[in-house]
């Protein structure tokens, strides 16, 4: 079968790969239809080091089951599933309080002896507690908004969900996103969805932050930095943001974060963080009684709900997919998500 592989910074290729077949009992095999890039592949292909051995890549996917093992019972060859970026039990103590990212048998793919799922194949461990079946959709007939917005929930749309819901949005607040990449678009998406009253983006890519007003973005402040606190909090006639959601995972980003964020007020983070020491001391979340959430968002536990707003076209969040291309181009869509030719690239076999 074909598959992604990473050898090192900017070195994604596509090679011939060895089947997966099942191993445990409570595994599937399941059949790509469409995968995709994730902006947290694009570390690894800024900085990864040089390796004779390739590193598995992807896990985004929906798919169709192709094999079970004999002890899964939720799912069966031919089901069409959302795959979550996560395999989890959904059955330990931590998935049944919702944080199946915190599972006892959590596994991240490329990274658990199965492939990544950039891949025509893959083996799903936990197969019961990871897939959810879409009910009622042949993927085979289905239009591509339909394909695209059920394979972000695989992540991308779920990840933005989660820094809403973690962030408290309820209607009546003011948030503020600051990214303007496909996760900080679904951060915006969610918000809108939840019944924030004030939505202010923060990015400067106009591509970007024009799907973001589509989306119920209510304003977009392009600066950065001190100058970009110092917009916000004009906008916010200098009480600040209720909620802040920070989708980038540089540390300016947390800076501009505290800065924006309104006494009494939540950050929730969800981009993966690129440093470990966040400043929590008087200037920055102790003297506004400022809260800090986020984290790997739970995917499977929003799920279903989620495929069922989709299939009731009550949100698009596939609209993020900007590019498609075969498994076959996925060096090419690398190479064009790293350079914002494209803002997140979709793959089909």
């Amino acid at each position: 079968m074909k598959a992604a592989f990473m050898y090192g910074a900017g070195d994604v290729r596509v090679e011939d790969a060895p089947e997966p077949t099942i191993q445990a009992p409570t595994d599937a095999i399941v059949r790509i239809v469409r995968s995709c890039i994730c902006g947290s592949d694009l570390h690894g292909y800024h900085n990864m080091s040089a390796s004779d051995q390739g590193r598995p890549m992807g896990h985004e996917m929906i798919a169709v089951v192709e094999e079970t093992g004999a002890d899964v019972g939720t799912v069966a060859p031919g089901d069409f599933v959302v795959v979550p970026f996560v395999s989890s039990d959904n059955t330990c103590v931590f998935c049944r309080e919702g944080l199946h990212s915190s599972c006892v048998h959590v596994g991240y793919y490329g990274q658990i002896g199965a492939s990544g799922l950039q891949a025509e194949l893959a083996r799903i461990p936990h197969a019961d507690g990871s897939l959810v079946v879409v009910p009622g959709i042949n993927p085979d007939t289905a239009d591509e908004a339909m394909l695209a917005s059920l394979l972000s929930l695989s992540d991308v749309y779920l990840t933005g969900y989660h820094a809403a819901h973690v962030g408290q949005v309820v209607p009546g607040k003011t948030v503020t996103v600051i990214g303007d990449g496909a996760v900080g678009l679904s951060a915006v998406l969610a918000s809108r969805s939840l019944g924030a009253e004030r939505i202010i983006l923060m990015g400067r890519h106009t591509d970007r932050t024009d799907l973001g007003l589509e989306f119920g973005a209510t304003d977009v402040v392009a600066e950065r930095g001190a100058e970009g606190v110092a917009r916000v909090m004009e906008l916010t006639g200098g009480e600040g943001s209720h909620i802040v959601l920070e989708a980038v995972g540089l540390l300016p980003a947390y800076e501009q974060a505290y800065g924006i964020v309104r006494p009494g007020g939540i950050i929730s983070r969800v981009g993966a963080p690129q440093y470990e020491d966040a400043p929590v001391g008087f200037g920055s979340l102790f003297g506004k009684n400022a809260r800090l959430a986020g984290g790997v968002a739970p995917v499977r536990a929003y799920l279903e709900d989620a495929i069922g707003q989709v299939l009731e076209g009550s949100i698009n969040p596939g609209r993020v997919f900007d590019r498609i291309v075969t498994l076959d181009e996925a060096p090419e869509g690398y190479a064009a998500m790293n350079d914002r030719t494209a803002l997140k690239v979709m793959l089909r076999a």
